[in-house]
């Protein structure tokens, strides 16, 4: 049986234009090569999964002039797990390594993962040599957490910040794999898969590799992702919705019921529900359109049920449903307190209504 190599691995930048969505940090660093201005000491912050480790590694075989062939370079990038090695005689041994020049190539570049993972003594121990390097020698510290970092590290430091990657450009980015793999796949489904992924694209692989599994027949489809994933599918809150606008309570009622014999949480319902109400809103407006993180194949379906509803409704709903959400933990009977949330937002436009009416027989009056 051949070896399976995961997609994080297998399509693993191995140059700065196939990074995605950092343009901001390869553009500078690329300037910086070419310019001759690269600082001995960066930092590399932001979330997991962005491509931290990826663009130092890319960055220590460009200054070295090193390609992925010459198993020369290796010799002359050394990588630390700040995480497992955070000890003052980790430390020590790394600034013993320093003091040596390379044997191949102009420099010697030092990645240290998870730095903020390293204890007090050990940053002190590391500051002298970070503030005053020798001239062939490049540190690269990568962190999730930068406010764990001390300031006398920051300050000696070029710091990098490494941005969430747009559902977008996630999305896309996994349309290229799945051409290359030859895999099918519906586009609502890949765009799931980005969502899923908070902004990180080594998740959102994972999860593609696992859809990809889970499918006998090589083809993501959005029913088997919403399926593997636990999500709940977003047909359901236009059907909830749509049952709201006609003060259908019965049919909300029921359609909630069977959300629940599905296995889902009225917390993440009720959360979604919010979300949902959230994107009908936006899409009452051609400007703010864009700011729906959803395919394009549902962006007209929300656009078509947002025309049904006015944006008092839309409002006074998400600000209901967001109090429900507060109080959802706190509540004894926490299915009750769904159900009392959707009653009450099955009356929203007959309040509504009569609000306006009451408010145009006062100005008659006066």
């Amino acid at each position: 049986m051949e070896k399976f190599v995961v997609s994080a691995r297998k399509y693993r930048p191995k140059g700065f234009d196939e990074v995605v969505g950092q343009a901001h940090i390869t553009t500078t660093l690329k300037n910086a090569i070419d310019n001759n201005q690269l600082a001995q000491a960066l930092l590399f912050c932001g979330p997991r999964g962005v491509g931290k480790t990826t663009c130092a590694r890319i960055l220590a075989k460009m200054i070295n002039d090193f390609d992925e062939t010459n198993d020369a370079g290796a010799l002359n990038i050394f990588e630390l797990d700040a995480a497992s090695n955070n000890s003052v005689d980790d430390i020590r041994n790394l600034i013993d390594q320093v003091r040596y020049p390379p044997q191949y190539g102009k420099y010697k570049v030092y990645i240290i993962d998870e730095v903020h993972m390293l204890s007090t003594q050990a940053f002190n121990a590391f500051l002298k040599t970070l503030e005053e390097p020798p001239s062939y020698a490049i540190f690269i510290l990568a962190t999730t957490e930068k406010h764990k970092i001390i300031p006398t590290i920051l300050s000696r430091c070029q710091i990098f910040d490494f941005n969430r990657i747009q559902v977008t450009d996630i999305a896309d980015h996994l349309k290229q794999i799945a051409d290359r793999e030859n895999i099918k796949y519906e586009e609502e489904a890949l765009h799931l898969i980005a969502q899923k992924a908070d902004g990180a694209l080594r998740d959102a692989l994972s999860i593609f590799d696992l859809i990809v599994t889970f499918s006998s027949d090589r083809n993501i489809t959005y029913q088997s992702t919403i399926s593997n994933l636990h999500i709940l599918d977003y047909e359901y809150y236009f059907k909830v919705v749509n049952a709201l606008l006609e003060e259908d309570i019965s049919n909300t009622l029921l359609t909630f019921d069977e959300i629940l014999k599905q296995g889902f949480d009225g917390h993440n319902f009720i959360v979604g529900l919010n979300e949902h109400l959230r994107n009908l809103l936006v899409s009452k407006d051609n400007n703010t359109v864009q700011l729906m993180e959803v395919p394009e194949t549902a962006k007209a379906k929300y656009v078509e049920q947002a025309n049904k509803a006015s944006l008092s409704f839309l409002l006074t709903a998400m600000n209901i449903a967001n109090r429900c959400d507060l109080d959802y933990k706190s509540a004894k009977n926490q299915r009750l307190h769904v159900e009392l949330t959707l009653m009450k937002l099955a009356h929203v436009n007959a309040a509504v209504n009569l609000a306006t009416l009451e408010d145009g027989e006062i100005k008659k009056k006066v």
